[in-house]
C-alpha cells in the first residue's frame, strides 16, 4: 500500500487546527479587531468580486460536484470490496482539514466575534413582559401601515410584484440607507443568487444560506415573496460577517426598514412582528390573542398563506437536519442552538426602546 505524504501531512493537521480554533474562540476582541474588522472583509469583499457576476451560484454547483464524487467514491470502495479502505479514509480525512481551514478562514472566525449589541451601543438586558408587549404593539402599528401603504385595504394579501433578481438589486438600497446611522453594517459588491437546490432547502425548511467557500448569498427561490426581501437582507448580512442567527436575523430588519421600498418595509415589520408574537405566546396566551385581533386581516392571510407553504414539505427527515444544525450552531459557541433565532427580540426590545 502507497501511502501519499500531503494527505498524511493534512490529516494531522485537521485536529490541529480544531485546537486552534478553540484557543481563538477564547478571544472575542482579538477577533473582532484582526479578523472581523481586519482580514475578513478583504477577504470576503474579494469573493463577492470574484464570483458574484456569475449568474448562477458557482458554490452550488461545487456542492453537487463534491457530493458526486462522494458518491462516486463510496461506490467504488463496495466495488473493490473496501479494498482500499485507509487510503480512501486518508484522502477524505486530507480533504475535511482542506475545508475546515478554508470555511474558519474564510468566514466561520465571525461567530466568536464580540456580540452585536455591544458593536451598535444596546444597552441590553433581559427585557420584561410589559418591555414585550409595547414593543409588540408599536411593531404592529408599523406593520399594519406598511400593509395599508401596499394594499389601501385591510383586507387583502400583499402581493409582492418584484422578481427575485430585482429584489436582490433593491437589497443593496437597504444597506446604503443603512451605513450613514450604522457604518459597521456597510455592504460592498453584491453576490446574492438564487439557489440551485431551492427544492431541497424547502424539504429541509431553510430559506438561504451562505457559502463561506465562495462568498455567494444563495436564496431559496420558492419561498413566498413577502419574506423575500428580508430573507435576502439576512443573508447579506453574513456575508458582511454576521454570523450568529439572531444578529443576521437583526441586521436584515434593519437593512428592510431602512429601504426605501415599501414592499421592503412590510418584509422588515413582518419578519419582527413573527419574532415578538411567538414570543409572547410562550409567555401570554390571552395577550398573543388580544395582539393578534389588532392585526389586519390582509397580514394574518399572509402569515397563513406562508406556513400553507412550509407545511406542504413537511416530512420525516426534516426533524433530524434541524437536530443535525441545532448541533452545528452550539459547536460555534451558540449556545442555544436553533433557539437562539428567538434571541433577535433582545435587539429589537434594546433598537426600539433607543429609538420610538
Amino acid at each position: 500500500m502507497k501511502w501519499n505524504k500531503k494527505h498524511i501531512i493534512l490529516t494531522l493537521l485537521l485536529p490541529l487546527q480544531i485546537g486552534l480554533v478553540q484557543v481563538l474562540s477564547q478571544y472575542p476582541a482579538f477577533i473582532e479587531r484582526y479578523y472581523s474588522n481586519g482580514l475578513y472583509p478583504y477577504i470576503s469583499k474579494f469573493l463577492r468580486v470574484l464570483f458574484g457576476w456569475i449568474p448562477f451560484s458557482v458554490g452550488d454547483v461545487i456542492g453537487l460536484i463534491l457530493f458526486f464524487c462522494l458518491l462516486r467514491g463510496v461506490y467504488k470502495l463496495i466495488k473493490n470490496r473496501f479494498k482500499h479502505l485507509l487510503t480512501s479514509v486518508l484522502q477524505f480525512t486530507a480533504f475535511l482539514s482542506i475545508l475546515y481551514c478554508c470555511f474558519y478562514l474564510f468566514w466561520g472566525l465571525n461567530y466568536f466575534r464580540i456580540p452585536l449589541a455591544k458593536n451598535l451601543g444596546f444597552e441590553q438586558s433581559k427585557y420584561t413582559s410589559e418591555q414585550l408587549k409595547e414593543v409588540t404593539k408599536h411593531i404592529i402599528l408599523k406593520l399594519n401601515e406598511a400593509h395599508l401603504n401596499i394594499t389601501n385595504n385591510d383586507s387583502l394579501k400583499v402581493v409582492n410584484p418584484y422578481q427575485q433578481k430585482e429584489i436582490y438589486t433593491l437589497a443593496r438600497n437597504g444597506y446604503t440607507n443603512l451605513e450613514g446611522d450604522f457604518p459597521q453594517l456597510k455592504y460592498q459588491y453584491s453576490s446574492v443568487k438564487n439557489s440551485l437546490v431551492s427544492k431541497f432547502q424547502s424539504y429541509n425548511g431553510t430559506a438561504g444560506y451562505l457559502n463561506p467557500i465562495t462568498g455567494e448569498a444563495q436564496v431559496n427561490r420558492l419561498l413566498p415573496k413577502t419574506s423575500y426581501p428580508t430573507t435576502t437582507c439576512h443573508e447579506m448580512a453574513h456575508q458582511i460577517g454576521y454570523s450568529a442567527e439572531n444578529e443576521a436575523n437583526f441586521v436584515g430588519f434593519l437593512a428592510s426598514i431602512y429601504n426605501k421600498d415599501k414592499y421592503f418595509q412590510y418584509s422588515g415589520y413582518r419578519m419582527a412582528f413573527g419574532y415578538c408574537i411567538s414570543e409572547v405566546r410562550k409567555q401570554d396566551k390571552a395577550l398573543f390573542k388580544e395582539l393578534w385581533l389588532t392585526v389586519n386581516k390582509g397580514i394574518s392571510k399572509d402569515f397563513n398563506a406562508s406556513y400553507q407553504f412550509w407545511q406542504q414539505y413537511k416530512n420525516p427527515i426534516e426533524p433530524l437536519m434541524k437536530k443535525g444544525y441545532n448541533s452545528y450552531l452550539k459547536a460555534n459557541k451558540q449556545t442555544n442552538g436553533i433557539a437562539s433565532y428567538s434571541y433577535v427580540v433582545d435587539l429589537l426590545i434594546s433598537y426600539f426602546e433607543k429609538n420610538i
